[in-house]
């Protein structure tokens, strides 16, 4: 099968507001039934064989707010 992905924020964090700290980037990747990894882009697509993983870490919202407060 072919599995396709668009999503944002895997290079540059999610921005916080009101000094509050960026988030995390996230990741695409294929886990392979065979142990290896396949990286994939914000916006791409790859053949996946059965046993085959594709994994979609979303990105981590950035803070609202200074921590300290």
């Amino acid at each position: 099968m072919t599995a396709a992905i668009v999503s944002g924020h895997l290079q540059i964090p999610p921005y916080g507001m009101a000094g509050g700290e960026p988030g995390q980037v996230g990741g695409n990747w294929v886990e392979r039934v065979d142990g290896s990894t396949l990286t994939l882009g914000g916006a791409d697509k790859a053949e996946l064989l059965p046993g085959d993983v594709f994994v979609i870490e979303t990105p981590g919202g950035g803070g609202y707010g200074k921590p300290e407060a």
